[in-house]
């Protein structure tokens, strides 16, 4: 079963995540254990409590000797607890005509069982044990004896008052035959104040103690980390820049740092060996096309000669397409800060100014650091895309949460539901009946994904749809992080 825990307690973090949950565990334990601590140290205070009750009533009763002497003596000599129990700040024994239950008090059950028990044990006959609880102020026998030892001298004022609020045990005993009452009184701190207090200090202590070393702990395994997962962050944003991480942590974190930075250093190898490929084919094979537009200059039909410049030049811009994707994900150029909506503004005039169906609508100004050479080629390719496709574009900026959002409309077919992931992947075309006049190799979308993944970004394609439920065209959305 699953521990549900609120979201908003919840840490976000694996160390705090960890340390909430050992956190858990501690107080579960500590809390128990506490518990069980209490349970024994009451059950010693009651049975010490119930001797004191049972050491007075006998000894009070039978007592001939050096106790019987003592405890008959003077009251600091009885206070003292005979058998190392609580404190027998004790009051003279009371013979009553009535029991010392009042109305509205409750027995204590158990304290009277056990002293049932120990008076048996001592051969100390009581047909009937009545045990409350009060306080000093509440008695009037134990406050009326106060008042006369403070009177006497043997109490200051401030005593008096103090012990006023002190825990008094009420002990009520009838014999076989008798018709009136022992009661004895002990006067003591509760068992709660008494105990409860040192048991939560001590219980906070191990607590705070325990916890702060586990969060040592965390704190060695997960600093290291936290430093990887930036690292893979910086290394997945930018490949192959400087600054690997240094081994530390316990043995297995260092083990994952050099078994990284071996991938890492293996990874930029292969993209650098990448580059150096693509520009040997870039190179080799744009000099051979450019021999041959040279070449067909002498082509005197300007038919076939034109034919033949333009796929020509397909199969540069195809080229110079396929190159762009490749260095994509390892810009040369810095970020620099940009107002978008100027440049997007820019690359719709460039339309406008051929004469292309490209409207420019609402707007928000908008400053971002980005590369703007890489984000005017994906726009360009994304309005290429809305006049091949849907016969002209819309096009629009604004802000969407955490997000700046260049939206591109058109009014074209749209894309079946089932394509519309995979036509942001190198090489998809969509269906050919939507046009059979277009030609593109398909990387159009992929470049423009590409550049969107290189700021932060998305590229989000979705259809429009009418009220009735048609399509009526195919929204671009290019989102850039604000920050």
């Amino acid at each position: 079963m699953r521990l549900a825990i609120p979201s908003v307690i919840r840490p976000r973090s694996l160390m705090g995540q960890m340390l909430l949950a050992v956190a858990a565990a501690l107080l579960l334990v500590q809390g128990i254990g506490a518990l069980l601590v209490y349970r024994a140290q009451r059950e010693g205070y009651e049975a010490g409590m119930s001797n004191a009750v049972a050491f007075k009533l006998i000894a009070e009763t039978r007592g001939r000797g050096a106790l019987g002497r003592m405890l008959r003596g003077n009251d600091r000599d009885r206070d003292r607890a005979p058998f190392g129990g609580p404190p027998l700040r004790g009051f003279p024994l009371e013979l009553s005509e009535g029991s010392p239950l009042r109305t509205g008090e409750k027995r204590d059950a158990d304290m009277e069982e056990r002293l049932q028990h120990t008076l048996a044990e001592q051969d100390f006959p009581a047909s009937q044990i009545v045990v409350v609880h009060r306080t000093v102020g509440r008695d009037a026998f134990a406050r009326t004896h106060t008042y006369k030892r403070a009177a006497h001298g043997r109490l200051e004022g401030p005593e008096v008052s103090e012990m006023m609020d002190d825990h008094l045990l009420v002990v009520g005993v009838k014999q076989p035959g008798k018709t009136s009452w022992m009661v004895a009184r002990v006067r003591s701190p509760r068992a709660f104040n008494v105990m409860i207090r040192p048991l939560i200090v001590q219980t906070v202590i191990i607590y705070l103690v325990l916890v702060g070393a586990v969060a040592l702990i965390l704190r060695r395994i997960t600093r290291p980390l936290a430093a990887l997962t930036r690292r893979v962050e910086q290394f997945a944003v930018s490949p192959g820049s400087a600054g690997q991480l240094d081994p530390s942590g316990p043995d297995d974190m260092q083990r994952l740092i050099v078994a990284h930075n071996a991938m890492e250093a293996r990874i930029v190898a292969m993209l650098d060996e990448k580059d150096v490929m693509l520009g040997a084919i870039g190179h080799d094979l744009k000099t051979p096309l450019a021999a041959l537009r040279v070449r067909i200059e002498s082509v005197e039909d300007d038919t076939e000669r034109g034919r033949m410049a333009a796929t020509i030049e397909d199969i540069v811009r195809t080229l110079d397409d396929i190159l762009s994707l490749a260095r994509v994900g390892r810009p040369s150029d810095p970020r620099e800060r940009t107002e978008l909506s100027a440049l997007v503004a820019s690359v719709v005039e460039e339309y406008e100014d051929m004469g292309e169906p490209v409207d420019l609508g609402d707007t928000q100004r908008t400053v971002l650091e980005l590369r703007s050479t890489w984000l005017r080629r994906a726009l360009r390719n994304l309005i290429d895309n809305a006049l091949r496709y849907g016969g002209g574009a819309r096009v629009g900026l604004e802000k969407d949460g955490d997000h700046a959002v260049i939206r591109i409309e058109d009014d074209g077919p749209g894309i079946p539901d089932d394509e519309i992931e995979a036509m942001t992947n190198p090489f998809v075309r969509g269906d050919p009946s939507r046009n059979k006049a277009t030609g593109g190799a398909g990387l159009g979308l992929a470049l423009a994904r590409a550049i969107a993944d290189q700021h932060g970004g998305a590229l989000v394609l979705a259809n429009r749809l009418s009220p009735t439920g048609e399509v009526e065209g195919l929204t671009v959305r290019l989102e850039l992080p604000l920050s």
